[in-house]
């Protein structure tokens, strides 16, 4: 008796649970459904840039903003910024291109190129191949992984993979390889649902003495 028992913890040990057993759709989909129903969100975050042709990383930090329906801002702590004021996309990028501000409308198509959630969420199994990539912590909560592939070649990546919160299906990490070889680490450090923001985090003042540079919507950063 003892050991049928035995043999039954056994088997039960071995069987995937309702958290493990969630299949890459299920996952992206919750994604979706909890990033619908955020109308304003903070993040603070850690990004590493891996050159692999030359061979440099560059680690930065920064902070993103997000309120419905159309306001951005990325701030680095490198001094590089991207916002959205509601109507139109200010990219300022002193690290690599100082001196100059692009500016640019702000549609759905130019949101994808720089709001990450935007990026992964969007219609993502329209989009996207998406597989199940296991399950990791990050800083302390679970985690499940999807692999997202283009179905469509595009200029953003050619692949990501991506680590969806347990708990309140937020995006807590992501690993994105684009075409050129470049690869982008970004962990979320902190995260806050439903922050009160008002317009004045999403204002953009040109630097004295930039210039600015429009281009059509599209871009991606």
């Amino acid at each position: 008796m003892k050991k049928l028992h035995s043999l039954a913890m056994v088997l039960l040990a071995l069987l995937p649970s309702a958290a493990n057993a969630q299949s890459a759709d299920a996952i992206i989909d919750r994604a979706v459904a909890a990033y619908a129903r955020l109308s304003s969100m903070r993040a603070e975050f850690r990004q590493t840039l891996t050159n692999p042709l030359t061979g440099s990383t560059q680690t930065t930090s920064g902070v993103i903003l997000r309120k419905r329906p159309n306001f951005l801002s990325i701030n680095f702590d490198s001094g590089d910024r991207v916002t959205a004021d509601g109507s139109t996309l200010w990219l300022y990028l002193p690290s690599s291109a100082p001196g100059q501000v692009v500016r640019m409308p702000y549609t759905r198509g130019s949101a994808s190129g720089v709001d990450p959630a935007d990026q992964f969420l969007n219609s993502p199994r329209t989009r996207f191949t998406v597989t199940s990539s296991g399950t990791a912590a990050v800083g302390g909560r679970a985690a499940h992984i999807v692999t997202l592939v283009p179905k469509r070649s595009n200029t953003e990546f050619t692949s990501a993979k991506v680590w969806i919160d347990d708990n309140d299906s937020s995006i807590r990490q992501f690993d994105v390889e684009s075409a050129n070889g470049l690869r982008r680490h970004v962990v979320v450090t902190r995260f806050t649902a439903n922050p009160p923001l008002n317009r004045s985090s999403f204002r953009f003042t040109v630097p004295k003495g930039a210039k600015i540079v429009d281009q059509p919507s599209g871009a991606t950063f």
